[in-house]
């Protein structure tokens, strides 16, 4: 049975909710980063080339813009599953071996992590096209269950059981093995549709009814984390949960075709005139841009360098935090990165409900700023501010997120937007790399001090600390900047 476009469309996002949903298995990363140093005995610093490698891939993200423009979206999404597959499932199969060397685990990570930007391509591309009229509602919707990917990769790994009780080894199984089974099940729903029978009533209650299954989903995820930590809620509990209320979204295409039938019907017996009011979401006139012309443009470097040093600077953390937390003393890195998860999936899904307050008040959060102050809270070695720093970093890292992706069309058009974005997610790499690179030496100038491999201590990271907070002041006055011209050319 054919779906009608206003269930087809819809099916196509609950996929992308779906796939979002594990298209972040680099993200679990510190939480078995520490076992993996031991294990292979590498130094601080080439941990963070590890951790900067799945960054690296991004470097090569525009390859799936291209192909997106010539091959069926499945296709490319099960391209990136595939790269996973090999990337984290080679690691898996020969971690244990002396011959799987540093540059080797650096190659197979660069590679996973460019399939990230494979699935990332359809997810984003699904969500813009196939709801033109609400693209920024459906843009957050979607990557705000990007955030939950360590929540679920942690879940799952707590609840199975370990294989020969290596950490590194369950997360690799998992991070191959789960972006395929998943890719592969919502593949033919990955599809475009057009829209021109899309009735704006329904669409709007079908959004109102997925934002409060998201706020839903997403408090399941913070209770789940803050119940680890309290140790009153298991870990198959929390996966139960979550597994239950990740499946409900299917509901909403399955009412909406439910409701097309009965619409039909009454059609046979009433002849009616039907009166289609288009409400399209009015935005800045776009610039159609592409090619060597968006290197030229002074906008984009200032977006470029906005972000690196805001948005990529919060992943640079996340990617840390294991270290982090174990040079704080602190035993359970799993929670830690369940709880940036859970506040990451809220700060995605954040920016349409921010940017409709703005638009009636005329105020706004700066989330560079609130970045700034959580990092300058981490020279405070109590481990409440540590928590509290990390779901705020978390928070506004998932907000930019969500706000790059519609920030990149209304900057430069729509026309060539899955090229561009990743050719502007590329600072993400170099951020990652220059960030990540200069804290590991530091914290490696810190061990030297006292005389071990591993740093201990609130020191480890305070110079770190205080040059990130400092680095999210520069973003906040690019921002600015940045703001200001958009403003100008709008009024003009």
């Amino acid at each position: 049975m054919s779906s009608s476009p206003s269930s087809a469309h819809w099916l196509g996002l609950v996929g992308t909710i779906w796939l979002q949903t594990i298209n972040g298995p680099n993200s679990d990363f510190p939480v078995y980063s520490s076992q993996l140093k031991e294990l292979k005995g590498i130094s601080q610093v080439q941990l963070n080339f590890l951790a900067f490698a799945s960054d690296a891939g991004k470097l090569f993200g525009w390859f799936s813009g291209v192909a997106a423009l010539y091959v069926p979206l499945p296709l490319v999404a099960f391209v990136g599953a595939c790269f996973g597959l090999v990337g984290y499932g080679v690691q898996y199969l020969l971690v244990d071996s002396p011959g799987l060397k540093f540059w080797h685990l650096f190659l197979l990570t660069a590679l996973a992590g460019n399939g990230i930007c494979w699935i990332n391509t359809v997810c984003f591309l699904l969500s813009v096209k196939n709801f033109a009229s609400r693209s920024r509602v459906a843009v957050s919707l979607a990557t705000s269950y990007l955030g939950l990917s360590a929540k679920v990769y942690t879940s799952l790994a707590e609840t199975m059981p370990r294989l020969a009780d290596s950490k590194a080894k369950t997360y690799l199984l998992l991070n191959a093995v789960v972006p395929v089974i998943v890719t592969v099940f919502v593949a033919p729903a990955l599809r475009l549709f057009d829209l021109k029978s899309d009735s704006m009533s329904s669409t709007d209650t079908a959004f109102l009814v997925m934002f409060a299954i998201t706020l839903a989903t997403g408090a399941c995820a913070v209770v789940g984390s803050i119940g680890s930590t309290a140790s009153w809620l298991s870990s198959r509990e929390q996966m139960v949960s979550l597994s239950v209320l990740l499946a409900v979204p299917i509901l909403i295409p399955v009412a909406l075709k439910m409701n097309k039938i009965g619409e039909a019907k009454r059609e046979k017996d009433d002849a009616v005139v039907v009166i289609e009011v288009t409400d399209l979401e009015t935005t800045a006139a776009e610039e159609e841009v592409g090619g060597l012309q968006l290197l030229k443009k002074p906008d984009f470097w200032l977006y470029f360098f906005s972000y690196m040093f805001s948005g990529t600077l919060g992943l640079v953390f996340l990617n840390n935090l294991g270290q982090i937390a174990e040079s704080r003393g602190l035993g359970r890195t799993s929670t830690l990165v369940s709880l940036s998860s859970s506040f990451g999936f809220f700060g995605r899904l954040l920016p349409s409900f921010m940017d409709y307050y703005s638009a009636k008040s005329g105020h706004s959060i700066s989330r560079t700023g609130s970045m700034a102050c959580a990092f300058f809270m981490l020279l405070n070695q109590g481990s409440v501010f540590l928590y509290a720093s990390t779901a705020i970093i978390g928070t506004c890292t998932g907000a930019m997120t969500s706000v790059a992706v519609s920030a990149t069309i209304e900057l430069f058009g729509a026309k060539n937007f899955a090229v561009n974005h990743n050719v502007l997610v590329s600072n993400i790499p170099v951020g990652s790399l220059c960030f990540g690179y200069f804290s590991a030496l530091l914290y490696q100038r810190e061990a030297r001090k006292r005389g071990a491999a591993t740093c201990s201590g609130a020191s480890c990271y305070q110079a770190t600390f205080a040059i990130w907070g400092a680095s999210c002041v520069v973003g906040t006055l690019l921002c600015v900047v940045l703001y200001v011209r958009s403003r100008s050319r709008l009024l003009s």
